[in-house]
């Protein structure tokens, strides 16, 4: 039987406390076919296909690549947690005319990112080393595209879903840009997470679900108009043909969400656009 989110964060505090700095530590797990970043014993932070470095081998990072049906040309993407750099990378390689700059905290996480594969420094692709926080609080309009996977060893930290740092993010982004946030499931906080940045982006937010990993992913729009369901599906046909990534699924489950949820000038009816299982 697994441990719920506050009886997981409590064991993971008992254990901060009896091994002290060690704990916590970023480590790298070799298994048969994948290469794994871990913080503890209770969970994966980043996965990588040794046959396929390149590719997202985790279902909450094709989600996030949602992003694409509402800005799939960005000058810029900024991502909030390097982890293994599959996101990074990802961004790095697929979309070769944007720029790719990735905020880490841990610089122990930083000097792993050979084993990982990702790419050195360059025009294109930066690394920085700081508090994403710190960074983005008197940033504006220097994104098209924002995505928000920082974790530490206890989960998302407060200085990274405050009401504030969502406020930052969004005047980060440029007009036309889009945020997009990876929470889980079983935090107790996730209602007032989603709330915050409902908030920060004037109530327009999606709302998708990772397959099978448990993640809930946010995608906030910085736009005046908002596409309606038969053009997300579209555009979701159209990047599977030209990328190889489906993103149908999670468009269909954000209209489930927005039965519920839904987002100010986004049309709704009482039935599915699209009615098959994804």
């Amino acid at each position: 039987m697994g441990l719920s989110a506050d009886h997981n964060n409590q064991l993971r505090h008992a254990l901060a406390e009896h091994w002290g700095k060690t704990f916590g530590k970023p480590v790298v797990r070799e298994g048969l076919r994948t290469r794994s970043l871990c913080f503890d014993a209770f969970g994966i932070q980043s996965s990588m296909r040794k046959s396929a470095p390149l590719e997202l081998d985790l279902s909450y990072t094709r989600a996030m690549m949602s992003f694409q049906l509402f800005r799939p040309d960005p000058r810029d993407i900024l991502i909030v947690g390097l982890g293994g750099g599959s996101l990074s990378k990802y961004c790095f390689h697929k979309f070769p005319s944007t720029r790719v700059t990735t905020v880490e905290i841990d610089g122990r996480v930083i000097a792993l990112r050979e084993w990982f594969a990702i790419p050195p420094e360059s025009e294109r692709f930066r690394i920085v080393h700081a508090d994403a926080a710190e960074y983005l609080s008197d940033r504006i309009g220097v994104a098209d595209v924002i995505l928000l996977d920082g974790f530490d060893a206890f989960g998302l930290p407060a200085s990274l879903s405050s009401q504030s740092f969502y406020d930052a993010c969004h005047t980060a982004l440029r007009s036309e840009g889009v945020l997009v946030a990876n929470l889980l499931n079983n935090d107790p906080r996730l209602a007032t997470h989603l709330d915050r940045l409902r908030r920060a982006c004037d109530g327009k937010l999606f709302r998708t679900m990772a397959r099978g990993e448990g993640n809930t992913i946010a995608i906030g729009i910085k736009q005046e108009t908002v596409p309606g369901w038969l053009d997300l599906y579209a555009r979701a046909e159209a990047i599977t043909k030209s990328m190889g990534l489906d993103l149908y699924r999670y468009v269909k489950k954000m209209e489930r969400h927005h039965r519920t949820e839904p987002v100010p000038g986004c049309p709704s009816s009482n039935t599915l656009t699209v009615e098959q299982d994804v």
